[in-house]
């Protein structure tokens, strides 16, 4: 019930409006997003590679319905590149791009525009030294997105691909996606699907999680295991163990803010682990989504916003 409303809340531009403008709630929300401007990231993304972390960077812009905004929001992520390949920081970090945000959605050619203005990222991308990942959204653009990944994999096939482990359909993409070259986040999910196509009971889901590693990690791929359950990172530890994984042919991800220590103590222990970073000034609807996620997630936020008083 809490999952659902945060889920519906997410989608209240009013209720957006109100909370941004909060300075309550946009102190609290720091310690998920890494800053409103492409400075703020890339300092973000410093400190974290001086920690021995990699990252991965959104820059946040949903469901854009205007060209122009498309190829803003394009053109953002090709500076940020351009900075961060300036900052020497493109060994470590890489990029994560929605196609909502590149256009998909235009009623006029909106799937070619997105494809285009992904591949331009991809060269800015190749161009700095680094890769891009295109994430998943809700599930009825599942197939177009996988479709998108292969196109753009036939000129950068370092392309990441992300499945989400809630959706019925999953281990079968990961047996289509578990080849040589070929890197896939896991993740569990963070949109609220229908019981036709998605498990909705959180064992379901984590049994659905377990079988999808079990496919990726016997595969030639790269897995990229996206979760902050400390039982999932366990089994997957194993599952690297018994398919004699080295360390550096796969890697955990997280979420900026979110099991910190636990990010550290995998680097100790000689793991890659990549922290997810949003940001800019659109950071509501993704913070919402996370908060959804986990009941856990929404303790912290609510704390967060009590010491920022």
């Amino acid at each position: 019930m809490v999952r659902s409303a945060l889920l519906g809340a997410a989608r209240s531009d009013r209720l957006r409006h109100t909370v941004e403008r909060l300075p309550l709630t946009r102190n609290a929300a720091a310690r998920y997003v890494g800053g409103a401007e492409q400075s703020d990231v890339v300092r973000v993304a410093g400190e974290l590679a001086g920690e021995g972390l990699a990252v991965t960077i959104d820059h946040l812009a949903e469901d854009v319905r205007d060209r122009a905004r498309a190829t803003a929001v394009a053109q953002a992520y090709v500076t940020l590149l351009e900075a961060l390949h300036k900052a020497e920081l493109t060994t470590d970090v890489e990029v994560s791009v929605q196609l909502s945000a590149l256009g998909r959605a235009l009623p006029a050619d909106g799937p070619a525009i997105a494809l285009e203005n992904a591949q331009q990222i991809c060269q800015a991308a190749a161009d700095a030294g680094t890769t891009v990942t295109v994430d998943m959204e809700d599930h009825t653009t599942t197939d177009a997105t996988l479709d998108v990944v292969r196109d753009l994999r036939a000129d950068f096939p370092d392309v990441g691909a992300v499945l989400q482990a809630h959706l019925k359909r999953t281990e079968a993409d990961c047996r289509d996606l578990a080849h040589a070259g070929s890197r896939v986040r896991l993740c569990k999910g963070a949109y609220d699907e229908p019981e036709s196509v998605a498990y909705r009971d959180r064992g379901d889901v984590d049994r659905s999680y377990v079988r999808c590693m079990k496919v990726l990690f016997a595969g030639d791929g790269y897995p990229m295991i996206a979760t902050h359950d400390p039982r999932l990172v366990e089994i997957a530890g194993s599952l690297a163990a018994r398919h004699r994984r080295e360390q550096g042919s796969y890697e955990y991800q997280m979420l900026y803010g979110i099991r910190g220590r636990e990010q550290r103590r995998l680097v100790r222990a000689g793991e890659r682990v990549r922290v997810y970073v949003p940001y800019g000034p659109e950071w509501y609807g993704y913070l919402v989504r996370r908060l959804a996620e986990r009941p856990a997630n929404l303790s912290l936020f609510l704390r967060s916003v009590a010491s920022s008083k």
